[in-house]
């Protein structure tokens, strides 16, 4: 069955967008990610136009990570008040980043500057995840606890100033990293249609040295609030957010994320990084390959609407 997106002024099959939307909800409540990484360059294969996808997807976003997190409250592992400093830098990163997009937009690199962003990032953030994951299931292997934070173990983060203490993660840090952490996560929801989990999630893990499980709830509670503003401010001032896309997406998002949670709890903290490291790299290779590769058709014409009646 198709339908017509009004905004990317195309016809689409609702089985496919839902099965998309179904399959990303059910990474973002198993990782504690938007799915932003993946569902953005889904929808590009599927030859939605690169600026309606990022926008959108911050609307899809919302509706997952919203179901992820319920998920997660119920069962205790979101620390609200490190998600609320995550959320203050998240704010002031997303309105900067919709600034940055709308610029990008105007001068026609928009669609490149995507591509790269997601390769560098994925490429990067997947590759350091899969290499420590593998390292420390071979840890568990031998019997060696894999655990990185040991009693008295601290890093240059642990002497800044300006601590907090958040209770649920067992953490007493500097608030700067964190509000750091969290303006560079709204710049990427704004600049590349993610939720920043797959920044966030490993962020979290080996920086901070928050617990696997607090992180993954905490991560989706932060984001819900991030890519709800950022959609609201992305409609208002780029109109590229297609409501009847995000709403299929979002049906899809909300039943697949409350499997992911279920699946997630078990399984392990490595095992979770790995499966988590290996899905960024493929995507990052995926969309590699497209900027490398020569397309079938060289050349191409549009038509424009201009002087049509005159």
């Amino acid at each position: 069955m198709s339908i017509y997106l009004p905004i990317a002024e195309m016809s689409v099959s609702v089985f496919i967008l839902f099965g998309m939307g179904a399959a990303v909800g059910f990474l973002s409540g198993m990782f504690g990610v938007g799915g932003g990484f993946l569902m953005t360059p889904l929808l590009i294969f599927y030859n939605i136009p690169p600026a309606i996808a990022v926008a959108t997807e911050a609307n899809q976003i919302v509706a997952s990570s919203f179901s992820g997190a319920l998920a997660h409250l119920r069962k205790g592992t979101v620390d609200v008040k490190l998600g609320v400093v995550l959320l203050t830098g998240g704010i002031a990163g997303a309105t900067g980043g919709v600034y940055i997009f709308s610029a990008l937009r105007t001068a026609g690199q928009l669609d490149l500057i995507i591509s790269i962003l997601y390769v560098v990032f994925l490429g990067s953030i997947g590759g350091l995840m899969t290499i420590e994951s593998i390292g420390a299931m071979r840890k568990v292997k031998k019997g060696v606890p894999s655990d990185r934070r040991k009693p008295g173990q601290h890093n240059w983060i642990h002497g800044l100033p300006f601590k907090m203490r958040f209770r649920k993660s067992k953490l007493y840090v500097s608030a700067i990293p964190i509000l750091l952490l969290g303006v560079l996560v709204g710049l990427l929801a704004s600049i590349m249609g993610v939720g920043g989990g797959f920044i966030m999630v490993p962020a979290m893990i080996y920086l901070l040295h928050v617990p696997t499980n607090v992180v993954i709830g905490t991560s989706l509670f932060q984001i819900i609030f991030v890519t709800a503003y950022t959609t609201i401010i992305q409609s208002s001032t780029n109109q590229t957010v297609d409501v009847v896309l995000a709403f299929i997406l979002m049906v899809g998002g909300v039943i697949g994320a409350q499997f992911g949670a279920a699946a997630g709890h078990k399984l392990r903290g490595e095992q979770l990084r790995i499966l988590l490291g290996l899905m960024v790299l493929a995507v990052c290779l995926r969309l590699g390959y497209d900027l490398v590769v020569t397309p079938d058709d060289l050349f191409s014409l549009s038509f424009s609407n201009v002087g049509v009646g005159h």
